[in-house]
């Protein structure tokens, strides 16, 4: 394969549509060619918003129409004779018209319990939704601001990184390709290189090997980033060596 066939291949693999073949021989390419690692990372966040777009919410007004419904529908026992739905009479009567009421009073409460809970994760669905749509604009941002400017490195088990800096943005975005799995209770985090000192620039999502992440916070006079191996939550400060450090373009 070709210089030029690989130039062409950016699409393809920001969709992760390559051949395995084909996928290490661009990753190979992608660590020393940053026209195609600026390239890669514009499409993969291109595809990332396109997946957003395809969100869809409830209806507004679903709950209040299905606890309408539900007082106009009456349900009888199956295989019940019509003649033994008729009216009783007597203390009897009454006494099972009380048990009926309050059974039915508990089946209204808890189905709007129910209906409740799911309103409120409808709403969490939603605000989160809304939270990846503002970080992905984001990064669409830094990756396509006039001045942003881009490195590629290999990292440690065959990933490969791209950092995108905007100066003018003062912002940066990591994008990562084929990064493993940290250890069970532990997540990679990021962070903003400042002379020696780290400062905390966010975490990684530990279930997803290619992703790209806006780094938090300013780049104000960090000159390069890390990332280190930290308890589920993050750290204030590395509690252990970089797995990998990456000098910011020029």
């Amino acid at each position: 394969m070709t210089t030029t066939d690989l130039h062409r291949l950016t699409g393809a693999y920001a969709l992760h549509a390559l051949p395995d073949e084909e996928n290490t021989a661009f990753e190979r390419h992608l660590a020393g060619c940053e026209a195609c690692a600026q390239e890669t990372a514009e499409l993969s966040a291109t595809a990332a918003r396109m997946g957003l777009a395809v969100a869809t919410t409830p209806p507004a007004g679903l709950r209040e129409q299905v606890l309408h419904r539900i007082t106009t529908v009456r349900q009888e026992t199956p295989g019940r004779p019509a003649q033994a739905l008729a009216v009783r009479s007597g203390p009897r009567a009454r006494t099972l018209s009380r048990w009926a009421l309050a059974a039915c009073l508990a089946a209204a409460t808890a189905l709007g319990g129910t209906a409740l809970w799911q309103h409120q994760r409808a709403e969490d669905a939603r605000e989160e939704a809304r939270r990846a749509t503002r970080t992905t604009d984001e990064i669409a941002a830094v990756l396509a601001a006039p001045d942003a400017r881009t490195r590629a490195a290999g990292l440690a088990g065959g990933a490969t990184g791209t950092v995108v800096v905007s100066r003018g943005q003062d912002r940066a975005v990591f994008v990562v390709s084929g990064m493993s799995r940290p250890p069970g209770g532990k997540v990679y985090q990021l962070w903003f290189d400042e002379g020696g000192t780290m400062r905390p620039a966010g975490l990684m999502d530990p279930g997803r090997s290619d992703q790209a992440v806006l780094l938090r916070g300013a780049v104000d006079g960090a000159s390069g980033m890390g990332i280190t191996v930290e308890p589920d939550g993050g750290s204030k400060e590395p509690t252990s060596a970089p797995v990998a450090v990456m000098t910011f373009p020029s």
